[in-house]
């Protein structure tokens, strides 16, 4: 597996997995309804800071993971962490894998103090990535979103921060 930026070149794979009906809707998106606006979507992720391309050794994209503006904190050192993958390689300890990369560049290159990662009640494959991340348990924010087909959904809040990470460090190589 390797992070890498994304590039426009990944959009059959991009469009492959992005228009599955069990991915965008366990992270809050809408499936993509056409490889022109899966294009408009990539051309954004092209030029997006912190955020990478999952992909096979052989350069077949398989998902994304990221370092996003926390919506629960106003903190200015903080991000929350998301992912998605292509449901052909669920299980394979990928994600989790590819967020242990993400967490060591965010405290030690971005000098980050905490990292929080949401999952939607239903999403127990996304809630067992954050635990195996070390993330402990923080909150349960009832009807905090709105997903794109207008169902109001909690979101439950993990948080990883500094101290715990450096306690923690060699679990993450």
């Amino acid at each position: 597996m390797i992070l890498r930026p994304f590039a426009l070149t990944d959009l059959p794979s991009f469009y492959g997995y992005a228009s599955k009906h069990n991915i965008g809707p366990s992270a809050g998106w809408k499936p993509h309804q056409s490889i022109d606006e899966s294009l408009e979507i990539l051309k954004k992720f092209v030029n997006a800071d912190n955020l990478w391309a999952i992909t096979l050794k052989n350069g077949k994209l398989i998902g994304s993971i990221g370092l996003h503006d926390d919506n629960h904190r106003r903190n200015p050192k903080s991000r929350s962490l998301g992912y998605v993958l292509d449901d052909d390689y669920w299980g394979q300890g990928l994600v989790a894998e590819a967020a242990r990369r993400v967490i060591i560049y965010a405290f030690d290159d971005l000098g980050i103090d905490i990292i929080s990662a949401t999952h939607y009640p239903f999403n127990e494959r996304s809630k067992r990535v954050i635990e195996k991340c070390g993330f402990a348990y923080e909150a349960t924010i009832k009807k905090a979103t709105v997903r794109y087909d207008g169902l109001v959904l909690d979101d439950v809040v993990y948080r990883l921060d500094r101290d715990y990470f450096m306690a923690h460090r060699a679990d993450y190589y």
